[in-house]
């Protein structure tokens, strides 16, 4: 299951997944993105248009992905939202948005893949972090925080999952050439111009090489960027 698979790094996860034949289910809010998506990858991905910040649509979405005992083997946490500005511009309800979709979505949908996944013994879930959860970059308050968030939800979940043989991982990109970056320019930050990008492929073939992982060995969390972006001490 990838949410915020009809678009971006969860879309390439998605098709990456395909291709080494897994089922796939993907997720999104936009029904119509998801069945372009789900068209496009092929080998019978399932689209479950859905909400993650809606409790009873995440209920929804796993009951669809494992009606008839079917067992949930990996989660992606992939949906994601970006506010940038400096802080005194920024909007309350653009900050709660970001926090809804990141960290909330992110809550709602392990703690239901945990209930599915417990039960087996195995599992594994990945989040999409940023390297923005450790290295902030300026006027990006709202998505920082919250992928400080997801980090530290991550290291939770891996706690209370470790006894139950559920593995979580973060998985932190740097700058990605998705929809919104086409022109290499930042959303959500200060705007310094057109960065060195590097192409959903590469996160997507991470997260296959994180799940292929033997089951009792995990890979707590992983930074990728390409090698010309500011990272360390970029301030």
């Amino acid at each position: 299951m990838i949410t915020g698979g009809g678009s971006g790094i969860g879309r390439a996860i998605a098709t990456a997944f395909a291709r080494e034949g897994a089922e796939v289910l993907i997720s999104g809010r936009s029904a119509e993105r998801l069945e372009a998506a789900a068209a496009e990858i092929g080998s019978g991905v399932r689209a479950v248009p859905t909400d993650v910040t809606v409790e009873a649509d995440v209920r929804r979405l796993f009951e669809i992905a494992c009606a008839d005992g079917a067992r949930l083997d990996v989660l992606v946490n992939s949906a994601g939202a970006f506010a940038g500005g400096v802080v005194d511009d920024l909007s309350l309800e653009d900050w709660q948005t970001v926090m809804d979709v990141n960290v909330t979505g992110t809550f709602l949908c392990s703690r239901q893949a945990f209930r599915h996944m417990r039960p087996h013994g195995r599992g594994r879930i990945l989040t999409i972090g940023s390297i923005a959860g450790s290295r902030v970059r300026e006027h990006s308050a709202a998505y920082s925080t919250s992928k400080h968030a997801v980090w530290g939800l991550t290291q939770a979940l891996a706690l209370d999952g470790r006894d139950d043989g559920i593995a979580v991982t973060c998985l932190n990109p740097g700058n990605t050439l998705v929809e919104r970056r086409a022109d290499g320019v930042a959303v959500a930050g200060r705007d310094l111009g057109p960065e060195p990008m590097m192409a959903t492929d590469h996160v997507a073939r991470l997260a296959v090489l994180t799940a292929a992982l033997p089951p009792d060995v995990t890979l707590l969390e992983a930074t990728l960027l390409p090698v010309a972006q500011r990272y360390v001490g970029r301030g």
